[in-house]
């Protein structure tokens, strides 16, 4: 399994570039555990979790937000899934429609520690795979932080009946990435009050 590293996650930025990729964040769910909140908007660190994962992806050629529009970042293209609440699968057949970059981040809405590095390590990872995702301290796949390339992904989706994102994923066999341990694991993610109260508890998000 590989491990996020200074040298090889620098060596994939190299290559990693707006030309490469296209970011595609899932922003539109009902974020019931926390009471119908706008999740994505929520603060953390003085900023909304969705422009901390802007942020990581600022090298994307396209910016793709499924959900409702973001006055923080204006240069996104905005669409809505089509139910509009039907789950990550319709979500993200809507968003990679809109993409034209040979490899596309797919990445949740809530991720207050993802960097450009970890994005970087992925890709690296990536390229003898179908695709890579980060793993969490359980070695759980975290299916939405991961980069794909964009036509291995256009033929899963297209032959795919089910619902799950673990479904469609799962048997691309994309690279497992584990990050270096640490207190802010860039697969964190914010479902539940206390994971953004946690978040904000660890202090300084700076890069």
């Amino acid at each position: 399994m590989p491990r996020s590293e200074a040298g090889p996650a620098a060596a994939a930025a190299d290559r990693l570039t707006e030309a490469s990729y296209d970011a595609v964040v899932l922003a539109g769910g009902a974020a019931r555990r926390l009471g119908g909140a706008d999740k994505p908007g929520t603060h953390v660190g003085g900023r909304p979790l969705i422009v901390w994962v802007a942020d990581a992806a600022a090298d994307a050629g396209q910016l793709i937000i499924v959900g409702s529009p973001r006055p923080e970042l204006p240069h996104a293209l905005v669409v809505r899934e089509d139910p509009p609440g039907g789950g990550p699968v319709p979500a993200l057949r809507t968003g990679l429609s809109l993409v034209r970059a040979p490899w596309t981040a797919l990445l949740a809405a809530d991720l207050p520690f993802l960097r450009t590095a970890d994005l970087a390590g992925l890709f690296g990872a990536a390229q003898e795979h179908s695709g890579a995702v980060l793993v969490d301290a359980e070695g759980r796949r975290q299916w939405l932080a991961g980069i794909w390339r964009t036509e291995a992904l256009r033929a899963a989706l297209e032959a795919y009946r089910g619902s799950s994102l673990r479904g469609l994923l799962g048997p691309m066999e994309p690279a497992l990435v584990a990050p270096v341990a640490g207190e802010r694991p860039p697969w964190f993610d914010c479902d539940t009050p206390a994971d953004i109260d946690r978040a904000g508890r660890l202090g300084d998000l700076g890069r």
